[in-house]
């Protein structure tokens, strides 16, 4: 008998399983046999107050004091690497980059505009004719994203998480105020089912008997390309078109690049489109003046976001004792120390804890309810 089962132990469902095991007895089902698997794996994560929606960069500034000094025993080396970023906008894209620059300054981060030629000396391969203005921001970091998942699982392995993993959830039902899980041939029980399971959260609510939230899971592809020899990149920082439609980043001698791709893909394991890898190299090639002569390697991850593309954490608005905590898109990585406690204190009945609520964050912000159906439609 649990207080909670926790559906998904990828970055959102480890890190609330953790933060829920403070107080109460947690199992968390993994239908892989390795935690996350999917999209946290394959995560390029960067820690970026300034990406996402309003809503993800208050739950990301909420999460900075965690990742810059996690708890004693989270983990062996610092969760944080300063990367910085720098933000490309060609003739054209000016006036993106001075909306990007006044969204910036709005929330009081630094930003600097930058010349071409300042540009330049940042990320010496680019090309002149290419570059109108940019924009650097300097509070960027890279993230270890393997440190920050496996810091969270072993926090919940202290506090007595129950992990399965290869774990295959089926006949969920509630009896009596309780929900009854058949887990590899174990029953699990609790009166609480937290819905964390990343792209497959409407399929996983609907083999509960909730309606669907009109999750879309989306595939972005990216590859490992090397750098022409003698050209040194461990120093640059990440790189992106203002208008999203490419990014690159150092990995540790060699580039990521990806052409920041959204295609409508199911839930399930994905795999990189050669053509999307094409037009990234493609549109990397047009900004920097270098030839890709090999891929190394390439990959793809699923991406899920809610219609209005902000979180959904709250319970279901018909179904007693599911609760969501589903649609990070992509940026769960950076957000998921505040997410997970904002799960778990809406999840236990409280309301939204003050550091998060003083980023302006509300529950009804976050709540599933805003899709809910009047009743008869």
């Amino acid at each position: 008998m649990f207080d909670f089962i926790v559906v998904g132990a990828g970055m959102a469902g480890a890190s609330v399983a953790a933060a829920l095991a403070r107080t109460a007895r947690v199992a968390l089902i993994e239908a892989e046999r390795q935690p996350g698997f999917h999209s946290t794996a394959r995560s390029a994560a960067l820690f970026a107050p300034n990406y996402g929606s309003a809503l993800f960069r208050a739950l990301t500034r909420a999460s900075a004091a965690f990742m810059r000094s996690p708890p004693e025993n989270f983990c062996a080396h610092p969760l944080l690497h300063l990367r910085g970023a720098l933000y490309l906008a060609r003739p054209d894209q000016q006036q993106r980059l001075e909306t990007a620059r006044r969204e910036i300054c709005a929330t009081g981060a630094a930003v600097e505009v930058l010349s071409p030629q300042s540009a330049l000396a940042r990320v010496p391969r680019l090309r002149p004719h290419y570059l109108a203005a940019a924009l650097y921001e300097p509070d960027v970091h890279d993230i270890d994203v393997a440190a920050l998942l496996q810091g969270f699982l072993r926090q919940g392995k202290a506090l007595g998480v129950q992990l399965h993993v290869g774990a295959r959830c089926s006949a969920a039902e509630r009896r009596n105020g309780l929900w009854q899980l058949n887990v590899n041939g174990e029953t699990l029980c609790a009166p609480v089912l937290v819905n964390a399971a990343g792209a497959w959260a409407d399929a996983f609510a609907v083999s509960c008997g909730a309606a669907p939230l009109g999750l879309q899971p989306m595939r972005r592809t990216a590859a490992l390309i090397d750098p022409p020899a003698g050209l040194s990149v461990e120093a640059w920082p990440a790189v992106f078109d203002v208008e999203e439609r490419f990014y690159f980043k150092p990995d540790a001698t060699r580039l990521l690049i990806s052409p920041a791709d959204e295609e409508p893909h199911p839930p399930g394991d994905v795999y990189p489109d050669d053509l999307m890898v094409a037009v990234g190299i493609e549109r990397i090639e047009t900004a920097l003046d270098i030839e890709v002569r090999r891929v190394g390697h390439t990959w793809a991850g699923l991406r899920t976001f809610a219609p209005d593309r902000d979180p959904v954490i709250g319970f279901d608005a018909r179904l007693a004792g599911l609760f969501w905590c589903a649609g990070q898109g992509g940026y769960g990585i950076q957000s998921a120390p505040a997410c997970a406690q904002l799960t778990a204190a809406l999840a236990r009945g409280e309301p939204v804890p003050a550091a998060i609520a003083a980023e302006g964050v509300k529950a009804e912000a976050v709540s599933p309810a805003r899709f809910a159906r009047p009743a008869g439609a």
